[in-house]
């Protein structure tokens, strides 16, 4: 089943081009799924994605570990979406949509994961700060403390 059909009791609100669901920085703790329409994902005012695909999730990277959202959501057209408020608080009760994001959040580690492995090989004989990158990568990879505070100390923000 699609997160949509997981949340069929969930009613749909629509969102006009240009309408920012969810802003960088700021905490909301709302998760939303695609019904129909674009939206962008915005890092640091650079366009990092346009999704469109229907039951695509957003907001699961921050509502989860209760942080502020990591980039900026905007509808790209109208769009129709099922917007949840208490998002983590939702997932603890709707079992088959938190393993549905597991299974995506997996995946994405997956990927992450292999650009890693790509990176370390690059850089292996690397003996300035590019030598680091496997390093710091590998331990954000496989950080298992249950808060995690991103960032860093040249740039905390981010």
């Amino acid at each position: 089943m699609t997160p949509d059909e997981l949340c069929a009791h969930v009613p749909v609100a629509n969102y006009a081009a240009g309408d920012v669901l969810l802003r960088e920085g700021e905490s909301s703790g709302r998760l939303f799924i695609l019904v129909e329409g674009a939206v962008e994902i915005v890092k640091s005012g650079f366009q990092i994605n346009v999704v469109s695909d229907r039951g695509a999730v957003f907001g699961e990277m921050s509502a989860l570990p209760d942080a502020p959202h990591m980039a900026s959501v905007r509808a790209l057209t109208a769009c129709r979406l099922k917007r949840i408020e208490g998002g983590a608080a939702f997932l603890q009760t709707n079992k088959e949509l938190a393993f549905f994001i597991a299974q995506l959040l997996a995946q994405r580690l997956n990927g992450v994961s292999s650009y890693l492995v790509d990176l370390k090989q690059q850089f292996a004989d690397q003996e300035n700060h590019l030598g680091m990158v496997d390093e710091i990568l590998e331990t954000l990879v496989q950080e298992q403390r249950r808060t995690f505070t991103p960032g860093s100390e040249r740039e905390p923000d981010y």
